[in-house]
């Protein structure tokens, strides 16, 4: 018994909820949620919309449904298994929503690793690079020729060929083509 009981309350001992709340009716001390979720009228018609419509990532859907059950008072082991998540994913959107909003709770936030090597003007540059005419003595332009020709110019202090052609292939529809100018290698 006491091991199902673990499993449907989400166990928070320095929780300062008091006992006797609406949601934490029932539960043993101990056994109390530390970010209760309480949504307004207009919130719940927002995260409603935001289900309903499928215009949205499936994060961010899955996030609104998070709290709309939240709300209802699902546990966070109930909710993980209906939205086919991991249990820390609702605690994480709980807190989300009561410390910072509900934007916060619903919307990706940035995600860390190396800063762009190229920013919009860089990458119009390369661009207008790779379609102008190969140097002298050369029938292609190849991805060593435009890294070089772009710290040349001072675009940039360095960048790799592959840089150049991770880049050339986001930003162009004809990836090597004749008429490009720009050789596969």
């Amino acid at each position: 018994m006491l091991v199902l009981i673990s499993v449907l309350y989400e166990r928070d001992v320095w929780s300062s909820l008091p006992v006797d709340t609406e949601q934490n009716a029932g539960r043993p001390e101990g056994y109390r949620m530390k970010y209760r979720v309480v949504l307004e009228e207009e919130q719940q018609t927002q995260l409603r919309s935001i289900v309903g419509q499928g215009k949205h990532s499936a994060r961010k859907i899955r996030r609104a449904r998070s709290l709309l059950h939240s709300h209802e008072g699902m546990s966070a082991v109930r909710i993980a298994d209906l939205l086919d998540v991991h249990p820390n994913s609702v605690y994480r959107t709980r807190r989300l929503f009561v410390t910072e909003g509900p934007d916060a709770a619903l919307e990706e936030r940035p995600r860390s690793g190396q800063p762009r090597r190229l920013d919009g003007r860089g990458e119009a540059t390369l661009i207008a690079l790779a379609c102008s005419s190969p140097p002298r003595g050369r029938a292609v332009w190849t991805m060593q020729l435009l890294a070089d020709r772009l710290v040349e110019m001072r675009v940039v202090e360095n960048i790799s060929d592959e840089t150049v052609r991770l880049t050339l292939k986001k930003g162009m529809s004809s990836h090597g083509s004749a008429g490009s100018g720009v050789s596969p290698r």
